[in-house]
């Protein structure tokens, strides 16, 4: 079953001290975009994050949010000795450009990254394994919110394009069995038309109005057209039905239905198949408009 690309999902996971909270937002957009927001010390698990959403969606933009709150077990902030060395060396070496002056503590205080929190700290593989599985334990369960709700979002698209592809697969039979009567029709009107200028006076050379006809029924002809139309309709049924992305294929078919119904607009000299037309191009806006938001 097809996928809407709307959906948003949570979850809390409760690590080492901290509370942290996942938040998924997801929208329609024509390729798969992922955004982060989460602590910096956390970058160096963004790959991994990242693998884990595309892994399970293929299309739309989705804005990822993880947020930590001490939850009152963990240490407060600490201090990070590798950046305050970093710092004092570094002040150390402007010394050699002429710079006078000492960092008093309250200086190296207000420098960024001096006090962090335990997480934030240098990790080595073993911690890095422990909170990347963590995250992922999080997002994986925040993703399944948000697949819920896609899945749910979807199935009612689904339906809503069924029922308007119901209603143009009518006027596709409609237009069918008008489309025979459309020379027919014109040969009358032409045969009145022209005994009506002529009022009886001149004779109608039937080989010449013979050539007249057939000539407006291979112009008029749209057998093609409606067969082609036929076509990209039951494909779209089978596309909806589909576990894998087809929004970018259902928006070519739509695009492919429109030019087969304009076709038909123009060729056909005929009141009632216009006004089909007319409908059709209708009803293609509309499902055009919902599978813009199916993935």
């Amino acid at each position: 079953m097809s996928l809407s690309m709307t959906g948003y999902g949570q979850s809390v996971v409760d690590f080492q001290g901290y509370n942290i909270s996942f938040e998924l937002k997801s929208v329609n957009h024509r390729y798969c975009e992922i955004v982060f927001r989460m602590p910096r010390e956390w970058a160096c698990f963004e790959d991994s994050l990242r693998r884990a959403v595309q892994s399970r969606i293929g299309r739309g933009r989705i804005d990822v949010y993880i947020n930590k709150e001490n939850n009152g077990e963990s240490q407060g902030a600490v201090l990070n000795h590798a950046m305050v060395k970093a710092y004092l060396q570094a002040a150390e070496d402007l010394k050699s450009y002429g710079i006078k002056g000492d960092l008093a503590v309250r200086d190296i205080m207000s420098l960024p990254d001096v006090l962090v929190s335990p997480s934030g700290l240098p990790m080595d593989e073993a911690q890095q394994k422990l909170w990347n599985d963590a995250l992922l334990q999080g997002l994986e369960q925040a993703l399944d919110g948000l697949m819920q709700m896609r899945g749910r979002e979807g199935s009612f698209l689904v339906r809503d394009i069924e029922q308007r592809l119901d209603r143009l697969q009518l006027l596709h039979r409609e237009m069918t069995e008008l489309a025979p009567d459309v020379p027919e029709e014109y040969r009358k009107r032409l045969r009145q038309r022209i005994e009506s200028l002529a009022e009886g006076a001149l004779a109608v050379d039937e080989h010449i109005f013979g050539m007249e006809v057939a000539l407006f029924a291979e112009r008029s002809n749209v057998d093609e057209e409606l067969i082609r139309l036929h076509s990209h309709l039951e494909q779209c049924r089978e596309l909806l039905h589909q576990k894998n992305p087809v929004g970018r294929k259902l928006d070519f078919l739509i695009q492919e239905m429109n030019r087969e119904v304009n076709t038909i607009g123009s060729k056909a000299n005929h009141l009632t198949l216009v006004n089909r037309v007319v409908e059709m191009k209708a009803e293609l806006e509309k499902i055009r408009e919902q599978a813009a938001n199916v993935e």
